[in-house]
């Protein structure tokens, strides 16, 4: 693999990470959700913990069935 072609997916990879930032930015703004069922906050003078276990194993979920969904359109 060549620097060009690295310099590409880099390019790509960046791009795409504003995109997803961008968006869950977007999402906050207009949908603000604060109390998350399943979701372990921990507080301890100045500092709070926020572990959104039932968020995390939904979004698994959803992107594996996504992701399952893309790859067996692009090998037919």
């Amino acid at each position: 693999m060549d620097l060009n072609h690295l310099s590409r997916w880099l390019i790509y990879f960046g791009t795409g990470l504003v995109v997803f930032g961008f968006i869950i930015w977007l999402f906050s703004k207009f949908l603000p959700i604060k109390n998350i069922p399943g979701t372990l906050k921990i507080e301890m003078g100045g500092l709070t913990c926020i572990f959104p276990i039932l968020a995390s194993i939904v979004m698994s979920v959803i992107l594996t069935i996504v992701i399952n969904i893309i790859l067996r359109l692009i090998n037919k």
